[in-house]
C-alpha cells in the first residue's frame, strides 16, 4: 500500500515521504495511529501545504525527548535477583521490567517497545542497552544485575 508519512519515522521515511508497506501494518498502525495518510490527490495537496507545520510539530516532539535522553544516557539501573550458583539468572529480565525500573529508578517514563536489547539479560554482571526513543533520538543505559541475598536462619 502507498502512503504518506506525516511524522518521520525510523528505518521507513521522513515526513512528506510517499513509501510503500504492507498492508496491515499501514491499516493497524500507521493510519489508525493518524501517522501517516493514502496516497491520493487531495492528500498529497494537504501534505504539501501542511509540511511546514509537521516538520515545527515534529522538531518540538523531538526536542522533549532530546530532554529525556539528556536525563537517562549513561545512566545505571540496578536490578537484585536470584540466581543459580553458576551466575544464570531464573528468569530473564525483559523491557516490561526494564521499563518499570526506569519509572522507579529514574522517574521516567519509557515504553517497552523502545528498549533494545541486543542481548539476553540471563546472568549476573553488567550490561549496556539502547534506548530508541523517537527516531533519530538514542541513549545508552547501564544495567546492573546483582545476585538478591538471601537471608538463612
Amino acid at each position: 500500500m502507498q502512503i504518506i508519512l506525516l511524522e518521520n519515522i525510523s528505518k521507513l521515511g521522513k515526513i512528506g515521504d510517499t513509501v510503500s508497506v504492507k498492508n496491515g501494518y499501514a491499516r493497524n498502525f500507521l493510519l489508525k495511529k493518524g501517522k501517516a495518510l493514502r496516497v491520493n490527490k487531495e492528500n498529497l495537496d494537504y501534505v504539501s501545504k501542511k509540511k511546514d507545520e509537521l516538520n515545527k510539530k515534529n522538531q518540538k516532539i523531538k526536542q522533549q525527548f532530546v530532554e529525556i535522553s539528556k536525563k537517562i544516557n549513561n545512566k545505571m539501573l540496578i536490578f537484585k535477583k536470584e540466581s543459580k550458583e553458576n551466575g544464570d539468572l531464573y528468569a530473564f529480565i525483559k523491557p516490561k521490567e526494564i521499563s518499570t525500573a526506569f519509572e522507579n529508578q529514574l522517574k521516567t517514563e519509557i515504553k517497552p517497545s523502545q528498549i533494545i536489547l541486543k542481548t539476553d539479560i540471563n546472568k549476573i554482571g553488567n550490561y549496556s542497552l539502547e534506548v530508541n526513543l523517537y527516531p533519530e533520538v538514542y541513549s545508552v543505559v547501564k544495567i546492573k544485575v546483582d545476585k538478591l541475598s538471601s537471608i538463612k536462619s
